[in-house]
């Protein structure tokens, strides 16, 4: 029998241009919902009004489904319009390397990243920030700053500048880069105005 490694990025990408090709629209109003259809039916998960599983036989079900139906379906790459297919050795072997914490931000503002159980008295981890909507250039210290002001903030998810020196940002050209190193820095710039220069990001 071989033994099963975690995938590599380079299988992973030889899987994203070889796999079964797929329109993208298939893939979210079709694929996605049936499968996930068939798994609340088959493990019996229905929430009712709770949306948070607390017994632990509904996490095992939900487990167990989302594990069948990660194989079933595979991972969907809209770059290449192909399904990176995984069998469920694979996703194991991943699941027993994955890091069991991660430490984002220094210092005094390091945030502490790790599994939480059932009932956990330790508070999550909480995320604050525009999360990838798009930001306008003179708006964007400003409204960083707000969300790493807010003590109950962990991490900043940043947002997107819509341009950068007054140039619209796109995709796949030089002004994409400028834009990416300037909303870092302007980041680290709002976390600092906010008396927490070493918040992850």
């Amino acid at each position: 029998m071989a033994v099963t490694r975690p995938l590599s990025v380079f299988e992973t990408y030889q899987r994203s241009i070889k796999g079964s090709k797929l329109d993208e629209k298939e893939w979210d109003y079709k694929v996605i919902p049936q499968n996930a259809t068939s798994m609340k039916e088959k493990y019996r998960l229905h929430f009712g009004k709770e949306f948070i599983p607390t017994d632990n036989s509904t996490k095992e079900r939900l487990f167990l489904a989302g594990l069948e139906m990660l194989v079933m379906t595979g991972i969907y790459n809209a770059d290449t319009h192909r399904v990176v297919k995984v069998t469920e050795e694979e996703v194991r072997e991943c699941l027993k390397k994955a890091p069991r914490s991660l430490i984002m931000g220094s210092g005094k503002d390091a945030a502490d990243f790790s599994a939480r159980k059932g009932n956990s008295k330790k508070k999550p981890v909480i995320q604050g920030g525009p999360t990838g909507a798009p930001v306008s250039e003179e708006m964007f210290i400003p409204l960083i700053q707000s969300f790493a002001q807010e003590a109950m903030v962990d991490t900043i998810v940043s947002g997107v500048m819509q341009t950068i020196d007054g140039m619209t940002v796109q995709t796949n050209t030089p002004w994409e880069i400028k834009a990416t190193q300037a909303e870092i820095r302007a980041i680290r710039e709002a976390c600092r105005r906010a008396g927490r220069p070493g918040m992850g990001i």
